[in-house]
Order: structure tokens, then C-alpha cells, then sequence
């Protein structure tokens, strides 16, 4: 055998393994061949793909893939698929990589996906879905049919009412039983909804009546608000901040003028809190962990 045939044979055994083995895209285990390939595919790429075998149909349809998707995202210019500049447009909340916007001049609803810029203007002609700044809260959430919903808290002129918008069905339905709450009632200051484990968590201010800060659930399957355990603090104004870290629910808890203190607390069963972190900000330096 001369030099160059020889050099050419070990070439293909390093490259190939001894024998007649013979790379496919098998070898390259399921790992690898979706969140090193797959996840790079535009959305419709994706949904292609889905229809290659059930493992990769069950694999692609995922949330955590869903999620792992989207990242590219935030590296990307993103362009508006409706005709409206940015100046004009609030993103009000985001869910697995939809987000809630209103038109500013309008108070129209649009719920997009700016992954495959599919849009849907959600406000209909009896006026539901028409937000309004500082009044009215919003909050996304999927049910366990994986029908992603929009849920609207309205508050005008004292009176308060709660319409779900169900993109399955391209349609709203009212909470009929919300407005029994009297907690409601004034003019409380809501957040935008945090979805965790089944329940749609809102944090209102009601300082102005002397309530503190007080936290609710609205569970999606019994679609049933409840008022929750919030911690509660010695210092006469204290405010929190809601978000999800490793699927439960945390609140960042700021107390204490002048001398802030910002702490870090994590929902346990789904009724009370326990706290992990604390910030004394006078000097921007301490940093404690609890638990």
C-alpha cells in the first residue's frame, strides 16, 4: 500500500471509527440535535419538524423548548408587525414569550408573539379589552387545556369588573362574582398578574386606605380570586415586586424610608412566605442570605 493510500485509511478511521460504521444524524443523540439545531430553526421550521416522529413531536411542544426558543430573541432587532410606532406602544406583561401591548391612543389590547410576529387584537366592540393606564391591571396564563388566556382587571368610577379573554375561542366572558370583594372598592393600585402554578398572582396597594400592601390569587381552573398571606412590616410605607425563579413564586419587598431595605421572600405550600435575602440600601453594600 503506498504513503497516500495509508494516510487516506487513517484518515477515515479517525473520522469514522474502525469497521463499516457510518455517522448518522442518530449519533448525534436527541441532547444535542435539539438544543444545538433544532432551537436555531425559525418558528415554522419548528413546526415542521414536529411532524418528523412522536419523540419530537412530544420534545418541540414543550415549555421549557418554547422558552429555550425565544432566546435568540433578545440579541434580535425586533420590528412591530403592526402599523403603530414604539412611542405609541406599552408592553404591559409577557408569558412564555407572548407579550400583552396596548395602543396608547386607543387603549386597544394586542396579544403578539414576537417570535413569529403573529399578532391578535383582542378588544372587541363592547368595549372589552380597552385598558387604561393606572386603573386596570392585565395578566396572561395558560389553563390545562393549553388555552392561553388574558385576563383584565377594569376599574372605573369606583366599580371594579373582571373579563377573561380565551384565544381558543377568540372571546371574552366576565367574572361575575368579582365585584363581592369590598377590599375592592377605593382606589387601590394593582399590579400586572404573575403566573405561577396555576394561579394568576396580582399584589395590590390599598395605603391610601390603610391596608398595606395585601397579595391575591386568581386560581385559572375554579377562576376564583383569593387573598393571600403577604408579609407584613412594622414601617408605615413598604411596596413588593412579584417574579417567578425556578417555577415559585418570590416577592422582592422594599420597607424602611428613609433607609431602604429590600428583601427577598419565597411563597412555601402556597400560603405563606419565607424570607431569603436582605439588602440594607443605605450604603448600597450588605447583602445577607436567610435560607
Amino acid at each position: 500500500m503506498s504513503t497516500n493510500n495509508l494516510q487516506s485509511c487513517k484518515r477515515k478511521k479517525f473520522f469514522h471509527g474502525h469497521g463499516r460504521q457510518s455517522s448518522s444524524i442518530d449519533d448525534l443523540g436527541l441532547d444535542i440535535l435539539v438544543y444545538e439545531i433544532l432551537i436555531r430553526l425559525p418558528a415554522k421550521g419548528v413546526g415542521r419538524s414536529k411532524c418528523v416522529c412522536k419523540e419530537w413531536l412530544s420534545v418541540l411542544s414543550t415549555r421549557h423548548f418554547a422558552m429555550m426558543h425565544c432566546r435568540p430573541l433578545l440579541n434580535s432587532r425586533i420590528l412591530l408587525p403592526f402599523e403603530a410606532p414604539w412611542n405609541k406602544v406599552n408592553i404591559l406583561t409577557s408569558f412564555e414569550g407572548l407579550l400583552c401591548v396596548c395602543f396608547r391612543n386607543t387603549g386597544k389590547l394586542v396579544i403578539w408573539n414576537p417570535l413569529t410576529r403573529a399578532f391578535k387584537e383582542v378588544s372587541s366592540s363592547n368595549s372589552r379589552g380597552l385598558y387604561k393606564p393606572k386603573s386596570d391591571a392585565i395578566g396572561l396564563y395558560v389553563d390545562k387545556t393549553d388555552d392561553y388566556k388574558l385576563l383584565h382587571i377594569k376599574r372605573r368610577r369606583g366599580r371594579m369588573w373582571v373579563h377573561v379573554y380565551s384565544s381558543m375561542f377568540d372571546s371574552w366572558h366576565k367574572i361575575t362574582f368579582a365585584n363581592k370583594l369590598r377590599c375592592w372598592r377605593g382606589k387601590p393600585i394593582w399590579s400586572n398578574g404573575t403566573f405561577c402554578k396555576g394561579v394568576l398572582y396580582f399584589l395590590v396597594n390599598c395605603f391610601i386606605e390603610n391596608k398595606g400592601v395585601m397579595l391575591f390569587g386568581f386560581d385559572v381552573e375554579s377562576e376564583r380570586f383569593r387573598l393571600k398571606t403577604f408579609p407584613r412590616f412594622p414601617h408605615a410605607y413598604y411596596d413588593g415586586n412579584l417574579v417567578v425563579v425556578h417555577k415559585e413564586l418570590h416577592v422582592f419587598v422594599t420597607h424602611g424610608l428613609p433607609n431602604w431595605t429590600v428583601d427577598l421572600w419565597r411563597m412555601e405550600a402556597s400560603y405563606y412566605f419565607i424570607m431569603l435575602y436582605y439588602t440594607y440600601y443605605k450604603y448600597w453594600q450588605v447583602s445577607c442570605r436567610i435560607k
